[in-house]
């Protein structure tokens, strides 16, 4: 999130008023001027309801596993819109990141099922209920 805002900050910082008019970035502008408030690009603001527990070790990796692959999937995106290198190359950076994330988290699922017997495997919390 930090190294999204400071991009963010490097290309909006020096707007004239007239830029910020003719990209469409003048409703934003009305309520942030040119700071960092966290929003979809469908301009649905961010919510730690976004972030899902439950406290079981395969659903909460399962999980873990899609938010990685989904972060993954906005930076393909950005990086198809974009050629400026100052943009390009911390999102391939973060990218990068999110793929090792995704790779560690399926290595933990992976550990977490296999110390799982076929009795509990999926039924239930082995944690909790025994």
């Amino acid at each position: 999130m930090e190294m999204i805002s400071a991009i963010l900050y490097q290309l909006t910082r020096n707007l004239t008023p007239e830029q910020i008019k003719k990209s469409g970035f003048d409703a934003y502008f009305v309520d942030h001027t040119t700071g960092i408030y966290p929003i979809a690009a469908s301009g649905m603001p961010f919510t730690a309801t976004y972030f899902q527990s439950k406290g079981d070790i395969i659903t909460d990796l399962v999980e873990d596993l899609a938010a990685e692959q989904k972060a993954r999937t906005t930076y393909d995106n950005i990086l198809r819109l974009t050629d400026d290198p100052d943009v390009r190359d911390p999102i391939k950076f973060l990218r990068e990141r999110e793929i090792v994330h995704f790779q560690r988290f399926g290595e933990g699922l992976r550990i977490a099922q296999d110390n799982l017997n076929s009795k509990n495997f999926y039924a239930f919390n082995p944690s909790f209920d025994k």
